[in-house]
């Protein structure tokens, strides 16, 4: 457990992605098994002990300390956990040593809600303060470190020196601590085999398009739809949905994953089907409406009705056990045209190419293009294979320019991570109706990415300096401080008390020049729904 603690503590401290990424390659190598394979699972958010909650540490701690102090000590330090491993008293008289990191995964396991208290007090008592850290990290899967399971994964395949395309292909239908993973790549054992299972299998990405030299001749264009990415598979009669990040939402929309009962890999965009908020009657809704049914454990029968999910389908990368995936993009698109005929009608549709002869057409027809399900288009390099990840002079993306609001500061809070000492989370407004006149300002949006670590350092000593009110961890400011708030499109909700959301709000620019008061109305903001 000293290894991992120190592990966790050398990354929460360098911010450098490759001294990342060396980091974490090294741990692997030096460190038996399973103990590295359960600290890549913690590192890919691998691992969920049902038992250890958030509040049960909460808990723990405050019988030991002042509730007031931890308190303090939380609203300052940004981090429960860090919190806790700080405050944590020694306890008296000897101890047994620190568990293995194998140990600690065991003893989380087996936790119950009856025995947690005690079992996870002990192991708490076998730890100096960065040991009951990493434990804490590890038992609660918060760790907000600066890894993504992506750059895990790079490490991994850095630490044993194998392709990346072949970790992704070979990571899905693995399960902690990985060992046949780590066979294949540390011993030179036989590569996991999946393909008889319904598994994810890595998404090819695009770059932004910041090329206009692009020859049209040699890509086809198409639209990006505004749902989200995702991979439905049937293998061995059984189908499995999932996002982009290959986490499995099959329970979420079991109507498009019943639908499809061919052995296919199919890539496409989930979509709702809208007569509702703005989508035409049998087309696609705008997000929002699909929002309506991400997360959901369960899904109502109102909920189907209401909200029918469908598939626009962008690429075939498996057809009756045959990889298309070697293939240029044209044959892979050809068999797509001849195979979507053959599935459900109300369940997928095939997402049509643009006929564009230059980029000069495709902008235009882009600027025109105001379906609320559109996002921009797809420029797909007509001799492609598909391969994951993003490669570059394959595909691109051309996003719609995002749209402009001017909009009041009103709250903000810490951020987690290496963001925990600082307010970075912020939550502003737009009036309803004439200030001059005392009008309400209401919230629109929250965003925590947009503006640079200088801006940071310069919004953080602002929030402290302009605080008026304080709730729980959230400060509230005076209404002074100006945003210019780039997002993606704005919709009607009820959830929200402004009556809007926003897709994709960002930090555009800080506008300290500009007055409170002459920020956006609300009905500036209404006025930009699509209709």
């Amino acid at each position: 457990m000293e290894e991992f603690a120190a592990l966790l503590d050398a990354l929460v401290y360098t911010r450098s992605r490759n001294s990342k990424l060396a980091l974490i390659a090294d741990y692997l190598r030096r460190m038996p098994d399973p103990d590295r394979g359960w600290t890549l699972a913690a590192l890919t958010d691998g691992l969920d002990f049902k038992a250890v909650k958030a509040g049960t540490v909460r808990a723990l701690i405050m019988e030991r300390v002042d509730p007031e102090l931890f308190a303090l000590s939380r609203d300052f330090v940004g981090d429960t956990a860090e919190t806790v491993s700080l405050l944590w008293p020694e306890p008296a008289g000897e101890v047994p040593p620190p568990p293995s990191v194998a140990e600690a995964v065991a003893a989380l396991s087996a936790m119950t809600r009856a025995t947690v208290n005690a079992e996870l007090s002990a192991l708490l008592d076998r730890l100096d303060t960065n040991g009951r850290y990493a434990l804490l990290k590890l038992a609660t899967g918060a760790m907000r470190i600066g890894i993504s399971a992506r750059l895990a994964k790079v490490a991994f395949a850095q630490a044993f020196d194998v392709p990346i395309d072949d970790v992704e292909e070979h990571w899905h239908g693995q399960t902690a601590p990985y060992a046949a993973l780590f066979d294949w790549a540390a011993h030179g054992g036989e590569a996991p085999s999946a393909e008889h299972l319904p598994l994810f299998r890595p998404f090819m990405l695009a770059h932004p398009l910041e090329d206009s030299a692009i020859d049209m001749a040699d890509y086809a264009a198409e639209w990006k739809w505004d749902g989200i990415r995702v991979q439905l598979v049937h293998v061995n009669r059984e189908s499995r949905l999932y996002s982009r990040s290959g986490d499995d939402i099959s329970g979420t929309f079991p109507e498009v994953t019943a639908a499809l009962d061919i052995p296919a890999v199919l890539d496409g965009e989930l979509l709702v089907r809208g007569s509702h908020q703005g989508g035409e009657a049998g087309g696609a809704a705008s997000f929002n409406a699909l929002q309506q049914r991400l997360g959901r454990k369960t899904v109502s029968k109102a909920m189907l009705a209401d909200y029918p999910a469908f598939v626009r389908l962008y690429d075939l990368l498996v057809r009756e056990g045959e990889d298309l995936r070697p293939l240029p993009w044209t044959d892979r698109r050809a068999a797509l045209e001849h195979f979507v005929p053959r599935l459900d009608p109300q369940r997928f549709d095939l997402s049509a190419v643009i006929p564009a002869a230059s980029l000069d057409e495709l902008a235009a027809i882009r600027e025109r293009a105001r379906d609320d399900a559109i996002e921009g288009v797809m420029l797909k390099r007509k001799d492609s294979p598909y391969v994951p990840g993003r490669k570059t002079g394959l595909w691109y993306k051309w996003k719609r320019d995002p749209l402009l609001i001017d909009c009041v500061l009103m709250y903000a809070q810490r951020g987690s991570g290496k963001r925990s000492s600082f307010y970075s989370d912020f939550t502003f407004g737009c009036w309803d109706g004439d200030p001059d006149q005392g009008a309400e300002l209401l919230p629109v949006g929250k965003a925590y990415f947009g503006f640079t670590d200088e801006e940071l350092k310069w919004l953080d000593r602002y929030v402290r300096t302009h605080t008026v009110n304080r709730f729980g961890p959230v400060r509230e400011t005076d209404r002074s401080l100006v945003f210019e708030v780039a997002f993606d499109s704005v919709h009607l909700s009820k959830r929200h008390k402004s009556g809007v959301a926003m897709r994709f709000p960002r930090i555009s620019r800080i506008r300290a020049d500009k007055p409170a008061h002459e920020a956006d109305r609300l009905d500036s903001l209404k006025a930009l729904i699509r209709d």
